[in-house]
């Protein structure tokens, strides 16, 4: 079976196997337009997600209604860029909750924001609430090779802004992360799709380059890890390495401090996107 589905939860944990608890392998954020693949006994689908990863999930982190998938992709999207954003009843602090948002879940503002910057706005399920415009940004879905200088550095400040957050196995949000997770996210904020996995897909736009070549931005693969570039042998990358336990920046540089001898001698590929574009640094 092929059809589409919609996730309602703020996050939804995708499994490697159709099992709870079970290997985490990526989460899937409210508002994101899925494909359904596959219905499995117990109450799991497989899906497919818009980037192109597939895995296990829960059916009650899906919209049940077969009508809302074309609704929704009729709507405006804006994408939540805060860590978190409360949704609540009303346009005030002091407002119930509807639910909380992490960064990179999906809204539809319905109308122009109110005093105090208070935005209306829907869920994919049909809720309603408020939340602040501040909190809100632009879906990206596209990207112009042309603007490479200033698209390479709005990836690395995407990036830099997980700084300190916990390490978790296929985690893509400020509550955990894991590596490919934190550098397929900050593509992906950016309107960029890359791979999930640690590791270059042909199916993808990222394609290898030389250690000469590299810019601030570009990927850097090691075996089952991947970190993002920040020029001058620094590079950011969340690690379940004891003492870092999450997002920290590193260096190539053996006279530095935060050297990661294991990782600077363990590089197994470099990636950038923007190779072959055309386009100028």
């Amino acid at each position: 079976m092929t059809a589409a589905a919609l996730i309602k939860r703020p996050i939804a944990p995708l499994f490697l196997k159709p099992e709870d608890p079970g290997e985490l392998s990526d989460e899937a954020l409210c508002g994101w337009p899925v494909e359904l693949l596959e219905e499995l006994p117990g109450g799991w689908r497989r899906i497919k997600t818009h980037y192109g990863y597939t895995g296990f999930v829960h059916g009650d982190c899906l919209t049940g209604d077969d009508q809302l998938p074309a609704w929704w992709a009729a709507l405006p999207k804006q994408v939540v860029t805060r860590f978190t954003a409360d949704i609540l009843d009303a346009p005030k602090v002091q407002g119930g909750l509807v639910e909380t948002l992490p960064r990179g879940a999906w809204v539809s503002p319905t109308g122009p924001a109110e005093e105090n910057g208070w935005l209306p706005v829907t869920l994919c399920d049909g809720r309603t609430g408020y939340t602040k415009e501040s909190f809100l940004g632009e879906v990206l879905t596209t990207w112009d090779p042309a603007g490479e200088g200033e698209l390479r550095e709005s990836i690395v400040r995407t990036a830099l802004s997980y700084l300190g957050c916990q390490y978790r196995w296929g985690g893509r949000t400020p509550l955990g992360i894991d590596c490919s997770g934190l550098c397929s996210q900050a593509y992906l904020m950016n309107g960029i799709l890359i791979h999930r996995d640690a590791r270059m897909d042909p199916a993808f736009a990222m394609k290898p380059i030389s250690r000469g070549e590299m810019k601030r931005g570009d990927l850097l693969f090691f075996k089952g890890h991947v970190a993002m570039y920040l020029g001058e042998e620094r590079f950011v990358h969340s690690t379940g390495k004891g003492g870092s336990d999450g997002v920290v920046i590193n260096s190539l540089d053996p006279a530095a401090a935060d050297y990661r001898e294991d990782l600077a001698t363990g590089i197994l590929e470099i990636g950038s996107v923007f190779v072959g574009q055309g386009a100028g640094g």
